[in-house]
């Protein structure tokens, strides 16, 4: 819909009040519309006052439509800018921390799982031939790959976390739901904000915006740059350098034409980069026999023993590391899109029209120790994306209220992997063989593989709202999708040449070569088509209280298996097909001062995508596929509530509890202390899925003459949750919680904020990740220590 004329000059105003102290939950009064205008003539405590008792007025476009959240009948958490700043909120990583439901796991930037309610993707690495269920959308643009999310959020107006299918309005592959996130708009009042943070570990982050109108009320731009640094917090005994650090710089610039009262045109192009000396495992335990007391044949410990090495002792809070390969991961991405509002009366008509590129460079120490084992390990991406969606909506309340549109989606990924053996790899992996032909074999041997899939996608959809009565409105909605993917896998060998060598050796070096690297080269392909739906019934029991029932059918679009496939695995996968139930209540009471919302599901998918971990026949090499494991089951309940009982204090808590299991999954991976290829996980939790997770949050602010102190904590706590496919006890993260605290003296009139804050208040020691080897070696990544620092801010 076209961009209202009042909702942009307000929006210069309200954004020097973006640090209020507001609930978790929580909207700018940007994003309270025309419900904060009131508050605007009342001064700066009125404002701050209307800021908490407005937290439900923020409007999202869950629907494609502008409306208020709790009048919006599905589960969704919506994050204001003021609570991202509040929070010191700056990844989608840290956003998990607000949503209950939300889990991010990150190996590293590409190697990103998101899920809501437990599903979305399983914890493995990222298969380029498969997508994620969880839709990432900025500024209405799908990101097809969950890595091109992984930068600074930079200067947003709300963050929409849907949960449960949402395949009708969003489309492809949000089978578990969608992050729908929107940067804030240019103005047409001058406006400027900006603020310098400075903590320990060198961490140092600058942040600007400023917006301004260039031709009258025809024409504004915005230009918004984050600057984000952070030294390493593991510290590598072997070259003396920092690990695990953070710099991430970002740029977005916007245009908005108005030429007339009916027309809106948004062009927006941004550019990120990220350099990070990271991601590296730590010993995290060693184990050497397995359950049956057997030991483990070639252990890590006989490894170590056999090549004389004295690795790091298991102590991962030490947060040492002795790798001795490069390990890096550096992306960076930008683009452009283009989206056209026109208002014709009765409808309105939208498209948007995006191109996207992404490129990512890693390097990674393959055997996570200081020894030449593993010295190449990586799997380098390109990817380019093309989209373009056109939407029809009627406009104002109407008896019948619709959306349609048609949307196609083009994107290519080059993935360009290695994995290369150093002098230490014959010993390692080969105690049995000669050293001369182990070391003709291994040593220096490369294996250097080429994937190229691509995807082309389809839509037509539809959805209409009968308001059938004041108090009941029934939703329905379709979506069709044809997708076309290929894909070509090629892997070829470097390494020495073998012809000088005698045949009979050279013949067992290349079939030692074989089992570690195989050269292969095929190309797969699939076509699916897919009908998304959903249904809803809503009722308001009171003016205040909206219940809803809900029931939507999504698909996962099918996979390519792109990897050197053992013998009889598909070079395909097929797509998932969820069926989720649901059932709520969103209400206010006490004059809008109090906020409880409920949500139970339940969800059912067939033919779910998950990672399978095999080793290589006659060999001592595993690789990694995809493949359908049968039937997975998530239910659970959801809450979230917000208190204001006056201007000055906002209580907010909300918790989520997920039962998510494998319901036929008889022939799944085994765990590495069980010594088996493949256990029945039939009845077994999902890996990824805290049981139990809940958020808390409490905001005070008391004035004191033309200032005003404030103080925000939040607290956050997960239950335990696996981190291996396998649901290996090894990799049994244990539950936790982290404590977030801020203080700090503002302004009156909001000009001028500074605050001192910390995170993770008491220093919490947590796992990430952790990784069990079939060698008995568990690594893991971990969670960030405590940071403290201060920040300054302006705006007018």
């Amino acid at each position: 819909m076209p961009i209202r004329r009042d909702y942009k000059t307000k929006l210069g105003f309200h954004i020097a009040a973006s640090a209020t102290a507001l609930a978790l939950i929580a909207p700018s009064p940007a994003q309270a519309g025309d419900a904060a205008a009131p508050a605007e003539a009342a001064g700066p405590e009125a404002a701050a006052g209307a800021e908490l008792l407005a937290a439900t007025e923020i409007l999202v476009t869950a629907r494609r439509r502008e409306e208020r959240a709790q009048d919006v009948p599905i589960a969704l958490n919506a994050i204001g800018a003021d609570t991202l700043e509040r929070t010191g909120t700056f990844t989608i990583n840290q956003v998990q921390q607000l949503v209950p439901s939300l889990q991010v796991f990150s190996f590293n930037p590409r190697n990103t799982n998101i899920n809501i309610r437990g599903l979305g993707s399983n914890v493995a690495l990222t298969n380029d031939g498969l997508e994620n269920g969880v839709g990432v959308y900025v500024d209405q643009v799908y990101y097809g790959r969950v890595g091109t999310s992984q930068f600074d959020l930079v200067d947003l107006d709300r963050i929409e976390v849907l949960r449960g299918p949402q395949g009708t309005l969003f489309g492809k592959n949000t089978t578990a739901g969608a992050i729908n996130i929107s940067s804030r708009l240019p103005s047409f009042t001058p406006e400027f904000s900006g603020e310098l943070s400075l903590g320990d570990r060198g961490y140092h982050q600058v942040r600007g915006s400023a917006s301004a109108p260039l031709i009258d009320d025809k024409l504004a731009f915005r230009l918004s740059i984050a600057d984000t640094h952070r030294d390493g917090f593991l510290d590598n005994v072997r070259t003396g350098r920092k690990a695990q650090d953070y710099d991430n710089f970002s740029v977005r610039g916007q245009l908005l034409a108005t030429p007339t009262e009916a027309l809106s045109i948004r062009l927006i192009a941004d550019f990120s980069r990220q350099r990070l000396n990271c991601c590296i495992g730590v010993i995290a335990d060693v184990f050497t026999a397995y359950d049956n007391g057997s030991p483990i044949p070639n252990s890590f410990a006989d490894r170590v023993t056999r090549a004389g090495y004295t690795p790091l002792p298991a102590d991962p809070f030490a947060r040492k590391t002795d790798a001795d390969s490069d390990f890096h991961a550096d992306m960076y991405g930008y683009g452009f899109s283009g989206q056209i509002d026109w208002d014709l009366g009765p409808v309105a008509l939208t498209s948007i029209t995006a191109y996207r590129r992404w490129h990512w460079n890693p390097a990674n120490d393959g055997d996570s120790i200081g020894l030449p084992i593993i010295t190449l390990a990586e799997q380098a991406n390109r990817q380019r994306q093309f989209s373009q969606e056109l939407r029809i909506a009627s406009t104002g309340e109407n008896i019948v209220d619709y959306v349609a549109g048609l949307y196609y989606f083009d994107q290519t990924v080059n993935g360009y992997g290695a994995t290369g053996y150093g002098p230490a790899a014959p010993n390692w992996f080969l105690p049995t063989v000669p050293a001369a032909l182990g070391n003709a074999a291994l040593n220096g041997f490369v294996a250097r593989s080429t994937s190229t899939p691509q995807t082309k996608s389809y839509a037509a959809f539809a959805q209409a709202t009968w308001n059938a009565t004041d108090a009941l409105s029934v939703t329905a909605g379709l979506r069709f999708t044809h997708e076309d993917k290929t894909g070509t896998y090629t892997q070829v060998q470097e390494g020495a040449d073998l012809s000088a060598l005698p045949p009979a050796l050279a013949a067992a070096a290349q079939q030692i070569r074989n089992s570690f690297g195989p050269a292969t080269d095929y190309t797969a392909r699939r076509k699916d088509d897919s009908l998304s739906g959903t249904i809803n019934i809503a009722y308001k029991i009171a003016p205040d209280v909206l219940g809803y029932a809900t029931y939507s059918r999504g698909n996962k679009s099918g996979g390519l298996n792109l990897a050197a496939l053992p013998p009889g695995v598909p070079t395909t996968v097929k797509p998932e097909k969820v069926n989720n139930y649901e059932i709520g209540i969103k209400s206010e009471f006490l004059d809008r001062q109090v906020t409880l919302n409920l949500a139970a599901f339940w969800t059912d998918v067939g033919n779910y995508q998950t990672a399978i971990l095999d080793m290589l026949p006659s060999s001592v090499t595993f690789v990694q596929y995809i493949a359908n494991a049968g039937k997975v089951r998530s239910r659970g309940v959801e809450a979230d509530a917000a208190y204001a009982p006056n201007d000055l204090i906002s209580f907010t808590a909300s918790a989520a509890y997920t039962d998510a299991e494998y319901r036929d999954y008889p022939n799944g991976p085994a765990p590495v202390e069980s010594g088996l290829a493949v256990a029945d996980l039939s009845g077994q939790p999902l890996a990824g899925v805290p049981k139990f997770t809940y958020a808390l949050g409490a905001d005070v602010a008391q004035p004191i003459g033309s200032v005003q102190l404030y103080g925000h904590a939040d607290y956050s706590h997960r239950s335990s949750f696996y981190t291996a496919v396998s649901n290996s006890r090894f990799s049994k993260v244990d539950g936790y919680g982290l404590v977030n605290l801020r203080v700090g003296v503002r302004s009156e009139d909001r000009r001028w904020d500074a605050s001192l804050w910390t995170k993770n208040l008491f220093d919490k020691d947590y796992f990430q990740t952790l990784t069990p080897g079939n060698t008995g070696l568990v690594t893991g990544l971990t969670g960030d220590p405590r940071t403290v620092g201060a920040t300054l801010r302006t705006s007018f």
